[in-house]
């Protein structure tokens, strides 16, 4: 999730014999995708989200991002087709939105390519149906290898989706020097770290998939847990981990993730992290 994390990313779709998907996805859901509610409510707030918005979001987690959208009156349309156990918990949390049916109806989650949106993009009679007026991806880029590339090639299919001048939203870490996490997930970094990425990587994210930076903004997202426990539940969830203990010594990595939560132990038991994420907004042409 830093851009020093360089291991390659293992998809949550493949075959993994040391890493039980559905449990990590449970605790990304019940534990750690809440950390990053701060930053989906300021972007919300800030493009005024609501019963006119259309919102395609990428890499939609468990839906929680979703969910927040459609409560302001959002019709929302989620993708996520690295990860079908978190997409499974998202589309649970749509049926049981506390919504109208009518909201409920023009909520979807999609585990196919964004190609098939664009597919669907035309109703029986060949009309072009109402273009997408807002599109996010939330999950921070820069902490696995190839992930902006990855992003650009989902944002290049997203565009066609979207009105002309419609606002994108990427999202990166914020100075290592603000983000308390940093020093917890270079266990998940191998020994050959490069350079930390470009302070403007965002900004050429977006510039490469055709895309007009028009601003930003920086969130407070602190990571809290309840104990010991719970933090290293909560990191393993995102993912980050995988490479690592795929590669080597399952109880090895837990026990090096422990150590390094424990400098963030508060005396009460609970585990405290300050972390800044930084968003930018860009503009399809």
């Amino acid at each position: 999730m830093t851009p020093t994390l360089v291991r390659q990313h293992v998809s949550c779709a493949g075959p993994a014999p040391r890493v039980d998907r559905r449990a990590r996805a449970r605790d990304w859901s019940e534990i750690q995708e809440r950390m990053l509610a701060p930053l989906y409510e300021a972007v919300y707030e800030r493009l005024d989200v609501g019963s006119g918005t259309r919102l395609l979001a990428l890499g939609c987690g468990s839906g929680l991002a979703l969910v927040m959208a459609a409560a302001r009156g959002a019709a929302v349309t989620g993708v996520g087709p690295s990860c079908p156990e978190r997409l499974a918990l998202a589309r649970q949390r749509m049926r049981q939105g506390p919504w109208g049916t009518g909201a409920r109806a023009r909520a979807r989650v999609v585990d196919g390519p964004l190609t098939d949106l664009l597919d669907d993009a035309e109703d029986a009679a060949g009309a072009r149906t109402r273009p997408y007026t807002l599109v996010t991806a939330f999950e921070p880029v820069g902490c696995l290898a190839g992930d902006r590339e990855r992003l650009g090639g989902q944002l290049s299919a997203a565009v066609p989706l979207a009105r002309r001048g419609a606002p994108v939203v990427l999202t990166g870490w914020g100075p290592p020097e603000r983000c308390a996490t940093s020093s917890v997930l270079r266990v998940a970094a191998g020994p050959d770290r490069p350079r930390p990425a470009p302070r403007d990587g965002l900004e050429e994210v977006a510039r490469r998939a055709g895309l007009r930076p028009d601003g930003s903004g920086r969130v407070a997202c602190p990571f809290g847990y309840a104990d010991l426990d719970s933090a290293v539940r909560g990191m393993l969830s995102t993912g980050l981990f995988d490479a690592a203990i795929e590669a080597g010594d399952r109880s090895q990595v837990d026990k090096e993730l422990t150590e390094a939560l424990h400098a963030h132990q508060r005396p009460d038991g609970t585990v405290w992290m300050p972390n800044v994420f930084r968003y930018l907004i860009a503009r399809t042409p």
